[in-house]
């Protein structure tokens, strides 16, 4: 079941919960929640509400769609229920802006009963909601954000970074290393130009790529920024070929990273100059929109879950469930995120004689935080005291038949890199 909430009295919800002072009925008794940040008591047979945060519309929609059908599929792995209680979505579209993430948590948060949330699809959303969520005491998790802003950089916690905000999409921090690395080392590249849209996503991975290309010899000759919904990228295209670059590194969100490709693709003074993006490009509707034109670009992105029965089991279930093949591998991501939650809430909650629970919120960030060897489609998935739960590994793709779609991209594997 899906509600749609209006926007309600946020400021009174985070005070509730910071006070840590909250009381609950049970038996017709009132009783104090001694946890620090409040509980959400649940009566018998009542819904355990999730808040569900993700970009549904513009061009993202299909990473956003995937995210939301990963937690579909794992909730129905559980029959729709937990702990012998429905679970109800509570459903917010943030069209991946970060105005959107903002609004959306402050929707969500607005109602005391949800017990946690499950998003974003977008990095800049996520500082954004993940700002509400943490001072409204809630915990969130998201099978797709990648920003090292958002956990950690270098060991050290990011600027963005939230208490009670979990990820089991790998670290970008270490995907433009490994993007420079195959440029440097795989390619023979030595001056790049690379293009951001200012998102900490994108600048975050072209900072990444800069410093990893430059410690190794090479040189960076431009370094630029487009904004969200520029189309006309001549201008830029024209610096890239006035810089002599080799390679150009464009790590760009739908619909600007089709414009830079088919731009560039017509361009003679860009022939021979080659051409890399993200794992945000990774993408069915990408591959469609552009086709012939990202033949022979490059795609660095996290390693999928490598074949085998648990990842198959589950591609046959979404197929049977949504008559479609997944648009992206990140549904995976999202399914592993949803059975952490699920066995987070199960392990926080406390049953009542009546078939009541009580969870409290700060048990629930806890038994997150304590997620150790959770079997993930991937192997054993382990929260670190940032929040990143995936093992950082990354993959450099080469598309060299757009007729085979995503599947035959992330197949053609020319370089993979993990930092441990």
């Amino acid at each position: 079941m899906v509600r749609w909430l209006g926007l309600g009295a946020v400021l009174v919800v985070a005070a509730l919960a910071g006070a840590g002072v909250w009381w609950g009925l049970s038996n017709g008794k009132p009783k104090p929640c001694l946890d620090p940040l409040g509980c959400v008591e649940i009566a018998p047979g009542g819904a355990i509400r999730l808040g569900v945060i993700q970009a549904l519309t513009g061009k993202v929609a299909p990473i956003g769609q995937d995210q939301l059908r990963g937690l579909e599929l794992a909730l129905d792995r559980k029959g729709g229920r937990l702990l012998d209680h429905p679970v109800e979505l509570v459903i917010e579209d943030t069209g991946c802006r970060q105005e959107g993430g903002a609004n959306a948590a402050l929707r969500i948060v607005s109602d005391p009963s949800v017990v946690a949330i499950f998003g974003t699809t977008c990095s800049g959303d996520a500082a954004a909601a993940a700002q509400v969520m943490t001072e409204a005491g809630l915990s969130m998790i998201s099978g797709n954000n990648s920003a090292p802003f958002l956990t950690s950089v270098g060991g050290k916690r990011g600027p963005k970074w939230q208490p009670g905000y979990f990820r089991t999409s790998s670290n970008e921090e270490h995907s433009g290393p490994a993007a420079a690395r195959y440029a440097y080392e795989g390619l023979g590249v030595r001056a790049v130009a690379m293009v951001h849209d200012g998102d900490i996503y994108t600048r975050g991975l072209a900072e990444g790529f800069r410093a990893e290309f430059e410690r190794l010899g090479g040189r960076t000759v431009l370094f630029a920024a487009v904004d969200k919904g520029d189309a006309n990228m001549r201008p830029l295209l024209e610096a890239v070929a006035a810089s002599k670059a080799e390679l150009l590194f464009f790590p760009l969100f739908q619909p600007e990273g089709n414009h830079v490709l088919l731009t560039a693709r017509a361009m003679p003074e860009l022939v021979g100059v080659k051409l890399m993006s993200d794992g945000a490009l990774i993408e069915k509707s990408f591959i469609e929109a552009v086709g012939e034109a990202s033949k022979g670009m490059y795609f660095v992105g996290p390693t999928p879950p490598a074949p085998g029965p648990a990842l198959d089991a589950l591609r046959t279930q979404y197929q049977a469930k949504y008559r479609a093949t997944p648009a992206t591998d990140y549904y995976a991501s999202a399914f592993d995120a949803a059975g952490i939650l699920f066995a987070a809430i199960t392990k926080a909650a406390v049953p009542g004689k009546d078939g009541s629970l009580v969870i409290g919120r700060q048990a629930l960030r806890d038994a997150l935080a304590a997620t150790a060897d959770y079997p993930g489609l991937g192997g054993k998935l382990r929260c670190d005291g940032f929040g990143d739960c995936a093992i950082p590994r990354f993959n450099v793709l080469r598309m060299d038949d757009p007729a085979q779609g995503v599947a035959g991209l992330t197949a053609n594997v020319v370089f993979t890199y993990s930092p441990r």
